[in-house]
């Protein structure tokens, strides 16, 4: 299983907001790593940099490699809507994501893992591919064996990342989701700007 298993606070850092969950490394450091930090000289950005760094941020936010994500967009353009926010719903219905979204995990990266090590299953079965496509009406669930993992535990305790999304149903006690329906534009909470994606892939 492919993955970024580089430094995340140098990531984050890069971008200027914490894109993998809570960091305490980042707060320390908000601006750009080097010798210079924030006071080193910069010049006048251009788009295709903007554009660039865009696709950058959507690409590490979801733990996606280059041609799984290029193969989205191609996947997004060629589908009836708006290109960008398709992009985005086709990334938010990855088994990854909704599990991470669900609280079972404390992050995308624990959840890609949990899930790889079947902990998981969809509709009652077993899935290991974090991502996998989840369709409205699925059913997520831990696998019995797995109710006591520490980590899915733990996240759910802690309630990660604040509430939860209003296009999935959480059942705490039975330790199930649902993912109800693809999320609208408005209603998946990342900070990207797909149109710059969407104007990168189109030059």
């Amino acid at each position: 299983m492919a993955r970024y298993i580089g430094p995340k606070t140098k990531i984050s850092r890069k971008f200027g907001e914490c894109i993998y969950g809570e960091d305490k490394y980042f707060e320390r450091r908000k601006y750009p790593s080097g010798e210079h930090g924030n006071n080193r000289r910069r010049g006048k950005r251009s788009e295709y940099f903007i554009q660039l760094l865009e696709k950058q941020k959507a690409k590490y936010t979801y733990g996606i490699l280059e041609r799984q994500f290029e193969k989205l967009f191609l996947e997004a353009s060629r589908k009836k809507g708006v290109t960008g926010e398709l992009l985005l719903q086709a990334c938010e219905s990855r088994l990854d994501n909704v599990f991470f979204r669900l609280k079972f995990a404390p992050s995308r990266s624990s959840a890609r893992q949990i899930i790889s090590h079947r902990h998981v299953m969809v509709n009652g079965k077993i899935v290991n591919i974090p991502s996998f496509r989840l369709k409205p009406g699925d059913k997520i669930e831990i696998s019995e064996k797995s109710k006591k993992h520490p980590v899915i535990l733990e996240s759910i305790k802690k309630k990660v990342e604040g509430t939860l999304v209003e296009w999935l149903v959480l059942d705490e006690k039975n330790l199930f989701g649902i993912f109800r329906m693809i999320p609208k534009r408005s209603q998946i909470p990342e900070n990207i700007k797909e149109q710059l994606i969407v104007e990168l892939y189109s030059k």
